[in-house]
């Protein structure tokens, strides 16, 4: 059985963690094909948005660490920099959206993956928990530059320290998530929101996402440069043609992604 899964149409990549059997928890196949998978996506122009989710009951328990234990002491801090982060990395620096179809639970590594996507939209039946410390491990794959930024401090000190686990209806509270669904619609929830990014002016939503991040960083001057230099580069493509001629003409634009 594929560890991953991949499907492309209509404009919507959808990838898929396909290790149900240990609740699509991390080995280094998985890892690496994700990582394929995201260059895949990037580079195929007819991908407008990626829609990134689990098989089976879970989104990703994070690190298999009963593989980790049959492969022997391993470093991890090289395991990071060489599987984790290129994949958080990809996620980022994406120039299209990454939605988080979050259909259970999302701990460590997985939580981290999901809090990357640039939109979550969660079953009520999903939960998120940030396990490290439990095995007397530290954040890692970005949370600790996720969670403080969207939760503050002192509630990331908290969810970190304390391994709490937050169900959906909370997560969504915090504003960890976007929307919460009943499980029974979480497809349709997503699906629509992936047409709606499959049929968007692509090239402007991910200068948005550059901007956005380098937002969360930077002092207002930089900001404020940063925006006339991305608003010069959307001004002149041509879905921005297209859409100040569809107003003129009081219809609805058809972008292209261009």
């Amino acid at each position: 059985m594929a560890a991953l899964l991949m499907d492309i149409q209509d404009g919507i990549a959808t990838i898929t963690l396909n290790r149900p059997e240990v609740y699509n928890a991390f080995n280094d196949p998985l890892s690496y094909e994700l990582q394929d998978a995201l260059k895949k996506a990037e580079k195929d122009a007819a991908v407008r948005v990626v829609v990134l989710t689990g098989a089976g009951k879970a989104f990703s328990s994070g690190q298999d660490l009963k593989a980790s234990m049959e492969s022997g002491k391993r470093d991890l801090s090289e395991s990071l920099h060489k599987r984790y982060n290129p994949i958080i990395r990809a996620i980022r620096n994406m120039p299209k959206p990454v939605i988080c179809r979050l259909n259970g639970v999302a701990a460590g590594a997985g939580c981290s993956l999901a809090l990357a996507c640039d939109m979550i939209i969660a079953s009520e039946e999903a939960t998120m928990i940030e396990i490290f410390v439990n095995i007397a491990l530290v954040l890692d794959s970005g949370s600790s530059y996720f969670l403080p930024r969207t939760v503050g401090y002192h509630r990331a000190f908290e969810l970190a320290t304390k391994a709490t686990k937050i169900t959906a209806p909370e997560a969504l509270q915090m504003g960890l998530v976007n929307k919460v669904v009943p499980a029974a619609e979480l497809d349709a929830t997503v699906q629509a929101e992936a047409a709606y990014y499959a049929a968007a002016p692509t090239k402007a939503i991910a200068l948005m996402k550059k901007m956005l991040t380098k937002g969360m960083t930077e002092d207002l001057d930089a900001v404020l440069d940063y925006e006339a230099y991305c608003q010069e580069i959307a001004g002149n493509s041509a879905d921005n043609a297209e859409g100040i001629q569809a107003f003129l003409e009081k219809r609805k634009p058809v972008f292209k992604g261009a």
